[in-house]
This record gives C-alpha cells, sequence and structure tokens, in this order.
C-alpha cells in the first residue's frame, strides 16, 4: 500500500511564525505565557507545554504582571494591548501579517462607514479568536454571521460592508455574498434607497488556494486521512472539500484514531492536514499506517 503526505498541507506561514517565535523564547525562559491556544491543534499544544509554554485566556491576562505573554496569529483585539499597559506586560506579538492588514481595513471601514449608519459584517465563526479579534476594531459593533439563519440580523435599509475570517470557505463567502445581495435588491425594489453591499474577499490565498490542491491530492488517492485539531475552522472546511471529491476520508487528529479497517481494500492512502496540523503529526499518522500494515502482512 503506497501512503503518502501531501506536501502542500501543514502550516501556513502566520502560524510557523508564531511558534517558532515562541519556541526561540523558550530557549531563554523556562516559562512563557500565551493567550490562546497558539494552535488549534492539541497535539502540537501539548508538545509546546512541555517546553513551557503554558495557555492562559482572558480573565488570566487580566491577572498578570510584569511578565512576556506571547499574542498568537489569530491577532488580538485593541483591549489585549489596554490590559498590556495598565498591567506592565511585555507583548511578544506573532500576529499573522495578513490578519493584522485585515484588522486595519476593518477599523477603517467602521470609521469611515459610522457617518452613514452603516454595517460591518463578518464572515466566520462566532467566538473564533480571529474574529473576536476583528470584532474589536469596531468596538464589538460587527456584526458576524456563519449560517443563512444569521443573515436575519441585517438591516438592508441601511449600508453594509462585508469582510470574511481569512480562513473561512471561499466558496461558503461568495454564497453569503450572494444571498446578501438578493436581499439589498428585495429591499430596493420595494422603494428603500440604500447602497449596494460593499463586499471584501478578505480570506488568505495562502489558505483558499489550498482548496484545489487538495481537491487534486484527494481525487488521487483510494482513502484519504485528514489530520487536524477538531477545534481547527479551517480543518473543519479543509475537510469538507476532502470528503467532497473522495467519500473514503476520515478526519483524525492522531494516529490512535485510526481505523484500520478503513484501509483493507486501498491500493494508495492520502494524508493532508489543515494549516493548524504539524508536518511531524502527519509523519506519525503515516508511520501507524506502515506500522500496522506490516503486522497485518
Amino acid at each position: 500500500m503506497n501512503v503518502t503526505i501531501d506536501q502542500n498541507s501543514g502550516y501556513c506561514f502566520g502560524v510557523e511564525f508564531a511558534i517558532q517565535m515562541a519556541e526561540d523564547e523558550l530557549e531563554e525562559v523556562t516559562e512563557l505565557y500565551c493567550l490562546g491556544d497558539i494552535v488549534h491543534n492539541s497535539m502540537e499544544v501539548q508538545r509546546l507545554y512541555n517546553k513551557g509554554l503554558r495557555i492562559i485566556d482572558r480573565d488570566q491576562l487580566k491577572e498578570l504582571r510584569d511578565c512576556k505573554v506571547l499574542i498568537r496569529a489569530h491577532g488580538e483585539p485593541p483591549e489585549t494591548y489596554q490590559t498590556a499597559l495598565q498591567n506592565n506586560l511585555e507583548l511578544i506579538d506573532a500576529s499573522c501579517p495578513v490578519v493584522l492588514k485585515l484588522q486595519n481595513r476593518v477599523k477603517h471601514a467602521y470609521d469611515s462607514n459610522k457617518a452613514m449608519n452603516g454595517q460591518i459584517v463578518l464572515y466566520g465563526q462566532q467566538g473564533h479568536a480571529e474574529v473576536i479579534g476583528l470584532a474589536g476594531q469596531t468596538g464589538n459593533e460587527a456584526i458576524v454571521i456563519t449560517t443563512e439563519e444569521d443573515l436575519d440580523q441585517l438591516d438592508y435599509s441601511r449600508p453594509i460592508t462585508l469582510f470574511s475570517q481569512t480562513t473561512k470557505s471561499t466558496k461558503g463567502f461568495y454564497h453569503m455574498k450572494e444571498l446578501i445581495e438578493q436581499r439589498v435588491a428585495a429591499a430596493q425594489a420595494s422603494g428603500v434607497q440604500v447602497e449596494a453591499l460593499d463586499a471584501n474577499d478578505s480570506i488568505c490565498r495562502q489558505v483558499s488556494n489550498r482548496e484545489p490542491q487538495l481537491e487534486k491530492f484527494a481525487a488521487l488517492h483510494d482513502v484519504v486521512i485528514f489530520v487536524s485539531g477538531k477545534k481547527s475552522s479551517n480543518g473543519k472546511a479543509l475537510y469538507a472539500v476532502c470528503q467532497r471529491v473522495n467519500p473514503q476520508s476520515y478526519f483524525v487528529e492522531n494516529a490512535q484514531e485510526l481505523d484500520m479497517d478503513w484501509f483493507k481494500e486501498a491500493a494508495s492512502v492520502g494524508i493532508c492536514g489543515a494549516t493548524s496540523t504539524p508536518m511531524w503529526l502527519m509523519q506519525e499518522v503515516k508511520d501507524a499506517i506502515q506500522a500496522q500494515e506490516a503486522v497485518a502482512v
């Protein structure tokens, strides 16, 4: 049985940068605080915990004084930086440049829309770290939409500026854009004077380009093993791509979740993962499959 790891899978630049910053800092100190999971992968979080990285939440951040705290790639709202100033915290800012640029765009749009009583709408996962940071640029006035039902929250008589969480599905974003345009058109047809939707495709291309790459990869193999943390929004989206192309696609968090019955009639197995999946973890899964195959033979 041929087992292949997708070389296009694994960390995106932002995650790789944040983890490298954490590891560099941990060479100098025995413990380092990180605000939230540095990456949505429990195996990697555990590996870095063993090196001294301690995960804290926002309530715990308020209690810290005179120490270093790492800001992960997802970015943070302005309140986090205010807390750091008040508590004399040294922030090691590993916010992804793509996310920081989007935060600036959202803040500029929010400020510009105030005079027009406009709405900032974020297509993303409610409560996701990146979305919290983006909504923070609007004083948490932004409307977060995830499903079609969420579109009922919008006022279609007021201007709408739409952005997307950087790791969401491109297909999903354009579907929501189309639905909003339909509702805006319906409002205009009823005599309401409203500006056209201002839609901004702010999805990271390093992430979105993985969709067509994964489609090709999934089609090449009899069975696909998608390795990702269960908290990963990007992982859920990319796994759906694999399943759509190859129904024999299975989601695992680690090698312990493998079921060898999946491979009974497979001549080719492909292993891939999310932008938050480390290459070492995909290698472990590959090794486990080959080891089990050797035992079976």
